[in-house]
């Protein structure tokens, strides 16, 4: 859903710019942008793909001068198209803001002009070509709105369904507690299967006032639940920046993370929000009780600060004009 906006915040600084996507959808996008898909919705097979994705990028390079190549979340393109742009003195700037590596990215950085990221920690290794230039936060979409308080207080997780979530961890922490869970997110490997399972079964054998599964949900359903919550909670371990996490506190409400990459945003709330371990049940609980014991009007006051520090360290304007500006 994010990378549409990313796109049209970055054609406000270009005469032009083509997308060449493995998978194309439905999509509102500025007059000066063109999309080229390589056919995976289509149901291409890779030699098919690949085939499409050098006729693509022939034709582009035939018919246009490129200042830049911006890959995002794809070494696997980055690497493709090298040859290609290289000849042509194209710079190639890699976006990539996960844990996992592998020898197509390790490949991809060395190919690569610069290598971008959100936070120092969340690219997997050492590279003198990175720079961290924030997550790119959509702040005019994700902002707080005046509502009641919820009664009970409702603890909203925004993630897929998975063992490195830690969903676990917040049931858990739950227990006895007056307040009511909402998970939004599906699971996206069939592996995660008894995960899943267990977590249902967790909220139904344990003594918690409302477990609420809601599935995955396009942002425009999720915003209601973010601008609704007492409070978020991220338990994405080190190396996974979630951007779920920034997109709570654009939207006012305190969070509570398990990832001392987010103690720059959390500011002077970082003792009261991080939680060193995703797996320490004690230490959620505890914060979660003293956040609710908190008057509203503190609780509302941390939201503002949080949501602050995202929109200097993490707003979209501000990461695509260090993004623009690379050096």
């Amino acid at each position: 859903g994010f990378t549409t906006r990313w796109i049209n915040e970055l054609a406000l600084h270009y005469d032009a710019i083509d997308v060449l996507t493995m998978t194309q959808g439905r999509l509102e996008l500025a007059p000066n942008v063109t999309v080229y898909s390589v056919g995976k919705e289509r149901g291409a097979n890779d030699f098919q793909r690949t085939l499409t994705f050098y006729t693509i990028l022939s034709r582009l390079l035939r018919k246009h001068r490129y200042e830049r190549c911006f890959a995002h979340m794809m070494p696997l393109f980055a690497i493709m198209g090298a040859p290609l742009l290289k000849l042509r003195g194209i710079p190639i700037v890699l976006w990539y803001t996960h844990r996992q590596n592998s020898r197509t990215l390790q490949l991809a950085e060395k190919v690569a002009w610069r290598v971008v990221t959100a936070v120092p920690s969340s690219f997997p290794f050492a590279s003198p070509k990175l720079r961290a230039i924030g997550h790119g936060i959509d702040t005019d979409f994700y902002a707080p709105t005046v509502q009641a308080p919820q009664q009970p207080p409702t603890i909203v997780q925004v993630a897929r369904l998975s063992p490195i979530k830690h969903q676990n961890t917040l049931l858990e922490a739950s227990k006895k507690l007056p307040l009511q869970v909402i998970l939004i997110g599906d699971q996206n490997h069939v592996g995660d299967d008894r995960y899943v399972q267990s977590l249902h079964q967790q909220a139904q054998s344990t003594r918690i006032y409302s477990v609420q599964f809601t599935g995955a949900l396009p942002k425009e359903k999720v915003l209601p639940y973010l601008q609704c919550a007492t409070i978020a909670v991220n338990s994405s371990p080190r190396g996974l920046f979630d951007k779920a996490a920034l997109e709570s506190m654009a939207c006012g409400v305190p969070t509570i993370v398990s990832n001392e990459a987010f103690n720059d945003v959390l500011g002077q709330h970082k003792d009261l929000l991080c939680v060193r371990d995703p797996n320490d049940v004690d230490g959620l609980r505890q914060r979660l009780e003293k956040l609710l014991a908190l008057p509203l009007e503190t609780r509302q006051h941390i939201g503002h600060d949080l949501r602050a520090n995202v929109i200097q360290q993490h707003g979209l304007s501000e990461l695509i004009g260090r993004l623009v500006n690379l050096v």
